[in-house]
């Protein structure tokens, strides 16, 4: 444990943002009035800094946890924010609309930002939660991945930063087909590869020649599908969950759960079962992927360790935890997840309880549990980051 780590705590509802020592909780910094999108999530960008949209503000806000002042930048963006995303250099960030609070997707305004000069504009593409990637270095792309239809379709991102005022509607250059039920995104920066999560298995292109070129799927290699998915910058693998069972929300006990591996090298997929219920979201320490799976027969921390073997860390129950003969999402308390390639820590919230257990991946054992004085409804949201780790080797929110 030689790298420090801090931990960013987000309680979205609470509107609280706090920084806080690893593993002893110290606050380094305290950040009132702010709503961060949970869905968009935290961007990592170099020199230990990390990006997020204020969902109630509508700014695009560059926080420096390891500096004397938190927010080094606000840039108003569009919102209800849905995902956002940086180029390689993790100068120039992408952010678009989607759901927010309402019962489906309304807003097609697309947000771009260049960090370094300030410069933005709103463009309008097509409503439907798009994901977004920025791959390339010189002359970046903001390539959106749309649903119903499905498709990648190719901007330039100088393109869509010198769009005139008022929002116009932006055509793009190229599109590349995709099945209409994409979700969850990843780029690769060493080769500017961007891959698609969809029911067919994960869609990849490459940028090249200001466009894309396809590449053959990688299929999951079961009868379920993950529905997030994460680079780990460091052993240059995809990260998945995949979810199989009943389709029935309902049904959500009875969900089964792997976690899928492919490593871009080899391009050898790994499966290892998690056991039924909910997981989602997953988070990369030094050696091991850290699940959360919330069951009404008990929660489990799980730490799969990146060279193999399994450990289960059971979790005390949350009050307002989701029920048998209810959705796991509506009104029911969650969980989040963190960790840093460049530590062995692993942090999980207790939804509505204000707690943070903090664990020893290399061992399992709880080594504190953190007291907030609010309850970080819904799970709030995590992350971790050590000054150095490479975390924005993945540079797409989380």
């Amino acid at each position: 444990m030689t790298t420090p780590a801090l931990l960013l705590v987000s309680g979205h509802v609470e509107g609280v943002v706090r920084v806080l020592t690893v593993p002893d909780g110290a606050e380094v910094h305290r950040l009132t009035g702010r709503h961060l999108s949970e869905h968009a999530g935290f961007l990592a960008l170099p020199r230990g800094r990390v990006a997020c949209v204020d969902d109630r503000r509508g700014e695009l806000l560059v926080l420096d946890p390891f500096g004397d002042r938190l927010v080094t930048a606000a840039v108003p963006v569009a919102v209800p924010a849905e995902h956002l995303a940086a180029d390689p250099s993790g100068r120039r960030v992408a952010v678009t609309t989607g759901l927010g609070k309402n019962s489906g997707p309304w807003s097609d305004v697309v947000t771009v930002v260049d960090l370094a000069t300030g410069d933005a504009a709103r463009v309008r593409t097509r409503t439907g939660e798009p994901g977004v990637t920025v791959p390339g270095r010189e002359d970046p792309l903001v390539v959106l991945r749309h649903r119903e239809p499905g498709a990648l379709a190719v901007h330039r991102f100088a393109d869509l930063l010198g769009a005139p005022p008022g929002c116009p509607p932006v055509a793009p250059r190229d599109e590349l087909p995709l099945p209409s039920d994409g979700h969850g995104d990843a780029h690769d920066p060493l080769d500017g590869a961007v891959f698609a999560a969809t029911g067919e298995g994960v869609h990849r292109a490459r940028a090249e020649g200001g466009t894309l070129v396809p590449d053959p799927p990688i299929p999951w290699g079961a009868p379920a599908r993950g529905w997030y998915l994460r680079l780990d910058p460091v052993r240059r693998a995809l990260w998945s969950t995949l979810r199989g069972g009943p389709a029935d929300p309902l049904r959500w006990p009875e969900w089964t759960n792997q976690a899928w591996r492919h490593d871009l090298g080899s391009g050898r997929t790994e499966l290892t079962g998690l056991g039924p219920g909910l997981v989602f979201r997953l988070a990369l320490a030094r050696d091991h992927a850290a699940f959360t799976r919330v069951h009404p027969d008990g929660d489990e921390l799980i730490l799969l360790h990146t060279g193999g073997g399994l450990r289960r860390c059971p979790l005390p129950p949350m009050d307002g935890a989701p029920r048998r003969g209810g959705t796991p999402w509506e009104g029911v308390q969650r969980r989040a997840v963190a960790a840093s390639p460049g530590a062995d820590w692993v942090a999980v919230t207790r939804g509505g309880h204000g707690e943070i257990h903090v664990v020893d991946a290399r061992t399992g054992e709880e080594a504190a549990l953190l007291r907030l004085d609010t309850g970080l409804d819904h799970g709030g949201h995590l992350l971790m980051r050590s000054w150095s780790d490479g975390a924005e080797g993945d540079p797409v929110g989380r």
